[in-house]
């Protein structure tokens, strides 16, 4: 495979290709195998993003008198920490007499069991782009061997993928015995945003699916778990929003969503209160700044001289909350964070969604939420 590299940050990281370039190639070399009946061991397809990919292919087995071939592509995610690294994407390729092409899901590609997802319910998890370029890739083949009269049967497979699927998002978007085949641009690129963005903006989609009328959201799993030992509520229920803040409420936006319920822990939400869109640390810490002005606005003058300068140096913000609440003025210089918080959302949904805020510090210790968080939480 030709080696691809993307610069982030002070680092060189090696790309890689997606389930659905695997499959798409290995589909490719399947039908070539079972047109010609030789073996090959490499195939290129362009990927949607225009990169060609030089797929190696393994696992070959051909039941010609049976009319399949199946082979394999080894996923290879590059250095991106992904699951899929290492898995074995096979295709198996069969003629029909019939024109048309059929793509299906076998062992470890997971079907879909709920709304909202890119394939109907009871389809197999093969997105709409692995789909696209599965198809034009056979349709090619069929065209330059003169076949266009037939019809080709394609099934995706990918032992272990059952497994491998429990260390995803997948039983939680609904989506049960395997993995999903994915990719929008056919590459992998390490640590990507948009690929971050995708599953967001899946499991929004999903909820709305649902029937939900309160979107709950949270940063991460800090946030999921304090809404589920604290409130009961259900973790499959509550959208992991990462870092992407500001992109998490104009998806939920898009999708129809009129309130959100948002909880996490003081650490990254206070930056929210600040008015920053992305809580990722490469765009700024801020959160001692932020507690800082807060506190000298809402807290007497004499008081914060107590604090003006051992606050910004605090490291942990478990240090900082201890420090306000002993001035006494710790109630409204949350509650005023937690507006804050409330009104920067509110004002990135171009005020069409409402917003209560939890906010948490320590372990499962609530530290504010604002006036209705309580009453959505009942109705949830």
């Amino acid at each position: 495979m030709d080696k691809l590299f993307i610069e982030k940050g002070d680092k060189k990281l090696r790309m890689g290709f997606t389930t659905g370039s695997c499959a798409a190639a290995a589909s490719k070399a399947a039908l070539i195998m079972l047109l010609t009946k030789t073996d090959i061991h490499n195939v290129s397809i362009m990927t949607p993003k225009g990169i060609a990919y030089n797929a190696e292919i393994v696992g070959i087995e051909k039941g010609l008198d049976n009319g399949f071939v199946s082979c394999a592509v080894i996923k290879d995610g590059g250095d991106d920490p992904d699951v899929t690294t290492g898995s074995m994407i096979y295709a198996k390729v069969e003629l029909k007499n019939e024109p048309g092409i059929v793509i299906d899901g076998g062992e470890g590609v997971g079907r879909v069991t709920k709304p909202g997802l890119d394939q109907p319910i009871g389809e197999a998890a093969i997105n709409s782009v692995p789909r696209k370029m599965i198809t034009d890739n056979i349709s090619a083949v069929l065209k330059e061997y003169e076949q266009e009269n037939k019809g080709v049967i394609v099934t995706i497979s990918v032992p272990g993928g059952e497994e491998l699927a429990k260390k995803t998002f997948n039983p939680k978007l609904g989506i049960v015995g395997g993995i999903s085949i994915l990719g929008t641009t056919g590459i992998v690129e390490p640590m990507s945003d948009d690929a971050i963005v995708q599953t967001i903006k899946t499991e929004i989609r999903v909820r709305k699916a649902e029937g939900k009328k309160i979107l709950m959201a949270a940063p991460g799993n800090y946030g999921i778990t304090f809404l589920s030992e604290v409130y009961g509520i259900d973790e499959k229920n509550v959208v992991m929003t990462s870092n992407f803040i500001y992109d998490s409420v104009r998806l939920a936006l898009d999708e129809g969503f009129t309130k959100i319920l948002f909880a996490g822990h003081i650490g990254k939400l206070v930056k929210v209160a600040g008015g920053i869109k992305n809580t990722h640390s490469r765009y700024g810490d801020h959160r001692m700044e932020i507690l800082t002005d807060l506190s000298k606005r809402y807290m007497s003058e004499t008081d914060f001289d107590k604090v003006k300068d051992t606050l910004p140096e605090c490291v942990m913000t478990g240090e900082a909350v201890r420090i306000i609440n002993e001035t006494g003025h710790g109630d409204i210089v949350f509650d005023k964070m937690a507006e804050n918080i409330k009104e920067y959302m509110e004002k990135w949904s171009d005020g069409n969604i409402s917003v209560e805020v939890i906010v948490f510090s320590g372990e499962n210790e609530e530290l504010v939420s604002t006036e209705n968080a309580h009453t959505w939480i009942k109705e949830i």
